[in-house]
C-alpha cells in the first residue's frame, strides 16, 4: 500500500505564493502519472495538474500560467507550486499517484 502524506497548505493571501508537496511511502520512478487534485465542499473534486511518465505537464485552464508541477526524485516528493494565488484557488487539495490518493491539504486564499 503506496503511502502518500500531503502537506503545504494553510491560509494565505490573494496573490501570494505556495508550494504543496507530497512525500510518497516508495519510489517515485515506480510510478506512471501522478497529479494534484482539489475539491471544495458541494463540489466534485478537479483536475490541477498532472505530470506523466516522460515528465509531460498538463493543466487545468485554471490554473495554466500559474501553477508549477514538478518532482524531486531524490525525495520522492511530488511538488505543486501555486503562484497569484485567488480566492477562487480555495480547495482541499489532493495528490494521486495511479490509483492512491492522499489525505488532502486545505488551502484557504482569503484577505
Amino acid at each position: 500500500q503506496v503511502q502518500l502524506v500531503e502537506s503545504g497548505g494553510g491560509l494565505v493571501e490573494p496573490g501570494w505564493s505556495r508550494r504543496l508537496a507530497c512525500k510518497t511511502s516508495e519510489s517515485i520512478w515506480k510510478f506512471n502519472t501522478m497529479g494534484w487534485y482539489r475539491q471544495v465542499p458541494g463540489k466534485e473534486r478537479e483536475f490541477v495538474a498532472s505530470l506523466d511518465g516522460s515528465d509531460t505537464a498538463n493543466y487545468s485552464d485554471s490554473v495554466k500560467s500559474r501553477f508549477t508541477i514538478f518532482k524531486d526524485t531524490r525525495k520522492n516528493t511530488l511538488y505543486l507550486h501555486m503562484n497569484l494565488l485567488e480566492p477562487e484557488d480555495t480547495a482541499v487539495y489532493f495528490c494521486n499517484v495511479d490509483v492512491y490518493w492522499g489525505q488532502g491539504t486545505q488551502l484557504t486564499v482569503s484577505s
